[in-house]
């Protein structure tokens, strides 16, 4: 493509394997698994071209089921007519694929849809075709340049909206980069406080006196954080969820500004030397953050996928409320979508193994994360223990202890036996269900009751402890 076009890459396309699109991840199979009949009764029709040439008769038939597909890509689903172009294209991918060696064909199909005002110069980026998960992409450098930069500039930078307004995409404002300078100190060494893959993270304070949390994203490579974060999840408000509160950018570099927490991660509490969470502070954490977890796979505009759950991105307030943060790498499913095909993302030691191996994103995914945090508020531990000479995953030393073991020995020594044992059995039961086989997975609602149910024994636990120090010292 860059052969014919010089500045192809100037438009953004190379956003379109990185997940900015939701069907830009789509390979083969998905789109084949998706449309069914639809797509075949195309596959049908279209047929027709590559052997009546380019008659009326056979374009009018392939054209007829190609605006079905261009109808249904937006069916349910608030697309911009980039995305909804993106997506038919898809479609064009998995019929062109089966028939790359049949110029002749391809270049009918072509020139019938090139009529309806598509202007399609193709290029078709082809390769490995027999592999399922090999994404392969046919897209036009007139959808590109006239569709798809409607949405992003040549750098993958959001439109421009007044400073002093919300943008109709969101409901963060647009801060002027003077005031993020002017809040961080021009980002002094004695505010940073956090160190991400797509940029470091400095405390701050606002003009109007509100502390914040700035993320200094360079675009090099990371604007997709920038563009998913603003664009889809800054509206998304819930109490256990960190609040997108503003952003800026320029043409280098961009900021994501967010409320503070000022008690840090989680992970700096159960990993710092002086920092120790008692076994009630553990389970509101728990609780606070599968909430948060909660809302969003029942999202109602479609079940969001957070992708990256894990003690650092687990922030916790000065009223010690946990809320979930980082949505760089979360995926949105529409609804009746039981999975998005993506690249394998996330952190090592969080990531479930079953999307490792078919790629397909969806809640259950989350849950295994969740699982594995719940393992480390309980013992204390790294989710891999390279300490001994042959490296353990923290799953399988649980899974040991259920066979024969005793479970205490998974207890964090700093919890100092302080905490109910039946409330502690309950939660590890709940850590191995949610990181067990996916089907035996429950879902975030039932975590949610599990934890208030152990929370509510361990209150119970509390009082009687007390109760009975008072009748001791009596």
């Amino acid at each position: 493509m860059k052969s014919a076009e010089e500045d192809v890459l100037g438009c953004g396309i190379e956003k379109l394997t990185s997940g900015a699109s939701s069907c830009s991840d789509y390979t083969i199979i998905d789109v084949v698994n998706n449309l069914g009949n639809t797509l075949k009764r195309f596959d049908e029709d279209c047929n027709l071209l590559g052997s009546a040439g380019r008659s009326d008769q056979a374009c009018s038939a392939c054209l007829k089921r190609w605006k079905e597909i261009v109808r249904s890509s937006n069916n349910g689903m608030d697309l911009s007519k980039a995305e909804a172009e993106v997506c038919s294209f898809a479609v064009l991918v998995t019929m062109t694929s089966s028939r790359i060696g049949n110029k002749n064909w391809i270049q009918a199909l072509y020139e019938c849809l090139g009529d309806q005002d598509l202007s399609i110069g193709i290029w078709i980026l082809a390769g490995g075709l027999a592999g399922s998960t090999v994404i392969i992409l046919v897209i036009t450098w007139f959808l590109c340049k006239k569709r798809i930069k409607e949405r992003l500039s040549a750098g993958g930078e959001i439109r421009d909206v007044p400073n002093d307004s919300q943008s109709e995409e969101t409901s963060c404002l647009k801060i002027p980069m003077k005031e993020v300078y002017s809040a961080t100190d021009n980002f002094n060494a004695s505010n940073f406080i956090g160190q991400g893959v797509a940029g470091k993270v400095y405390k701050g304070k606002l003009s109007n006196g509100e502390h914040v949390a700035v993320k200094h994203i360079i675009k090099d490579g990371y604007v997709d954080t920038f563009i998913r974060e603003v664009r889809s999840l800054s509206h998304v408000r819930h109490p256990n969820l960190v609040a997108l509160l503003g952003y800026c950018e320029d043409k280098e570099e961009c900021f994501l500004v967010y409320e503070l927490c000022h008690n840090g991660n989680l992970s700096e509490w159960l990993f710092g030397k002086d920092n120790i969470l008692t076994w009630i502070q553990r389970l509101k954490v728990a609780l606070d953050s599968a909430k948060g977890v909660w809302f969003l796979h029942t999202y109602s505009e479609g079940c969001i996928v957070h992708r990256d759950i894990k003690p650092t991105n687990i922030l916790i307030n000065a009223k010690f409320q946990a809320k979930l943060s980082d949505f760089g790498l979360s995926k949105v499913m529409d609804l009746g979508q039981s999975y998005v095909s993506s690249e394998v993302r996330g952190t090592f030691g969080y990531v479930d193994p079953e999307y490792r191996k078919n790629h397909r994103v969806n809640a259950s995914g989350d849950v295994y994360s969740f699982g594995m945090v719940l393992l480390q508020l309980l013992s204390g531990r790294r989710v891999i223990n390279l300490n001994l000479n042959t490296p353990m995953p923290l799953t399988k030393m649980a899974r040991l202890l259920t066979a024969g073991g005793n479970i205490e020995e998974f207890a964090d020594p700093k919890l100092n036996s302080k905490y109910s044992m039946e409330a502690f059995n309950h939660v590890f039961k709940l850590a191995l269900s949610c990181t067990g086989p996916k089907q035996q997975r429950p879902s975030m609602e039932q975590v949610v009751l599990e934890l208030e149910k152990a929370l509510e024994i361990s209150m119970q636990f509390s009082s009687l402890r007390i109760e009975r120090k008072k009748t001791f010292l009596y």
